[in-house]
């Protein structure tokens, strides 16, 4: 997806949610390797790196895996707060 803007632009986050939503630390993962490559090809190629790099790859990630309204925030996803009780129990 080319839009111009730096990547990952407003559609390319919206759609990394949605392939990688469940799985936060997968997606930060990910998004970790291509902030090195990025920072890679900038030193190599004589750029500096923008001061908002870490924002710009990680940081929104971050912020998103986080859904206030969620009643089951904090919890491990898959998990029900009766179910990890039950498991713990157990």
């Amino acid at each position: 997806m080319v839009c111009g803007a730096p990547w990952p632009c407003a559609a390319a986050r919206k759609l990394l949610l949605e392939e990688h939503g469940r799985f936060s630390s997968v997606l930060t993962v990910y998004l970790s390797a291509q902030m090195y490559d990025a920072l890679g090809d900038l030193i190599a190629t004589g750029h500096p790196m923008p001061a908002d790099l870490f924002e710009r790859f990680i940081g929104w990630a971050r912020k998103a895996a986080i859904v206030p309204d969620d009643p089951n925030r904090g919890e491990r996803h898959g998990e029900s707060g009766t179910d990890h009780q039950e498991a713990v129990a157990a």
